[in-house]
């Protein structure tokens, strides 16, 4: 293939993730007591290609600032809400008077959350109130004409389920399913989501492994197969959204829509955790985000990125607990990144009034490829990770430019290079465990041409 022409598929692929951003978005904690002011933490959005943001409450501050600004918003009814919500529907219509009609449509609000993680909450008053609440907020959202525009749902942890391996064998706690398909038969009636909360980064703590944390960092590493379908999956984050799928589809309700309202790293934590570092948040944040832009969807629902909210835009300082649970956020109280997750759009070429924005690469930084002496057994886990992460490994293939010489190596090296220039070119993207570095030297051979080098 002539480099112009991969080139050209790679600015298709950057095209076709900006017009479909709308999946990214970003939880807004105030824990804290050293936020910006809503003004500035809007205008910081803006700069982002972030375009959904929830919140725990309703913060009638940031509500007005993210006014006008195209930025969805989830609004939330705190859990201590809940037994006025679900027992007095006059208390939900005022809910709704003071929190969403004073502000919408200006402010683009799109989903009230009527509290958070209430089913693994064992609180059984909670728990029976629950629906009432959510059915009389969205009683009042249908009294304001607006039933069919902002939905109404509530965030579960993953204790919901009580079997989330293999994916396909997902299930709801047999305690809880009678409730369950009450709320879902509630969502399915009012297309409203089912809000999860996966936390990948839990799953590292109570298995650290090293390849537990690339499975858990969408970093090259052998997969984990699932006995029930033989889908051998890649990283930690498809398995758990696929297990919820599957418990959704074990109880007849397969067509509601997933939305992931948390999911994190943090990076930094007490000297006796495992698993917060700045390295691992970086990565985490980072790979998902080119995850869902790849727009090659989980195994179970190919083809669609989940919208998915990121834990959290700042740290929260008054939050109790250890370091971690304060060490999430993306950006600083003085607006500056933590680190870098790909978010800027100051990597995004300028746009004309009928051309949508348009990412555009980023400086080329030469090409990656295998490290001296890497084991064959690595060389085939990068490669299938690499091909399994939705970019095009035809060329390595039978008839394919680059099949010559039909070695791991050789196949391994393409593909690792086509990921590290379509994920975003930063040193993390050439990492595989330790196993690559970047190089000045062009690998392209005879019709093989690697994408990379400088434009």
């Amino acid at each position: 293939m002539a480099l112009h022409s991969i080139f050209f598929l790679l600015f298709l692929s950057f095209y076709s993730a900006a017009k479909s951003e709308s999946f990214i978005g970003v939880n807004y904690g105030e824990v804290a007591d050293n936020l910006p002011p809503p003004e500035a933490t809007a205008q910081l959005l803006r700069s982002t290609s972030i375009e959904k943001v929830r919140m725990y409450g309703a913060d009638p501050g940031m509500i007005k600032a993210l006014a006008n600004s195209g930025v969805g918003i989830v609004i939330g009814a705190a859990n201590g809400e809940i037994p006025a919500l679900g027992s007095d529907p006059n208390f939900a219509g005022n809910w709704v008077g003071s929190n969403v009609l004073p502000y919408y449509p200006a402010s683009d609000i799109i989903v009230v959350t009527v509290g958070n993680e209430v089913m693994s909450s064992k609180d059984p008053n909670l728990v029976a109130l629950l629906l009432p609440a959510m059915q009389n907020v969205q009683n009042a959202l249908n009294a304001a004409s607006l039933g069919g525009k902002i939905k109404v749902s509530t965030v579960h942890s993953m204790a919901v389920l009580s079997q989330s391996e293999p994916p396909s064998a997902g299930a709801f706690d047999p305690a809880s399913t009678d409730a369950m398909k009450a709320l879902l038969q509630f969502h399915s009636a009012n297309g409203s989501p089912f809000m999860i909360n996966p936390y990948p980064f839990f799953a590292y703590q109570s298995d650290p492994r090293p390849e537990t944390l690339a499975f858990c960092l969408f970093q090259p590493n052998a997969g984990r197969m699932d006995s029930g379908t033989g889908i051998n999956y890649m990283n930690m984050f498809d398995a758990q959204v696929d297990a919820v799928h599957s418990a959704l589809n074990a109880i007849g309700f397969k067509d509601i829509e997933i939305v992931v309202a948390e999911t994190g790293w943090p990076y930094r934590g007490d000297p006796t955790e495992v698993g917060p570092s700045l390295d691992s948040a970086k990565a985490y944040n980072g790979n998902l985000i080119n995850h869902l832009r790849s727009m090659v969807g989980t195994p179970l629902m190919p083809g669609k990125s989940v919208d998915t909210y990121i834990f959290a835009l700042y740290d929260e300082d008054l939050k109790p607990g250890s370091s971690s649970e304060k060490s999430f956020g993306l950006f600083r109280p003085d607006l500056s990144m933590t680190y870098d997750a790909g978010l800027s759009k100051s990597s995004q070429a300028p746009t004309t009034p009928t051309t949508p924005v348009t990412p555009a690469p980023k400086p080329v930084a030469g090409w990656c490829v295998p490290k001296t002496g890497v084991p064959d057994a690595q060389l085939q886990a990068n490669l299938d990770y690499a091909c399994g992460q939705g970019i095009d490994c035809t060329p390595i293939q039978p008839g394919g430019a680059c099949f010559d010489p039909p070695t791991t190596l050789s196949h391994a090296c393409y593909a690792m290079n086509l990921l590290y220039q379509t994920a975003g070119r930063n040193p993390w993207n050439c990492d595989f465990l330790q196993t690559a570095t970047i190089t000045d030297t062009n690998p392209s051979y005879n019709a093989c041409v690697y994408p990379g080098g400088s434009t």
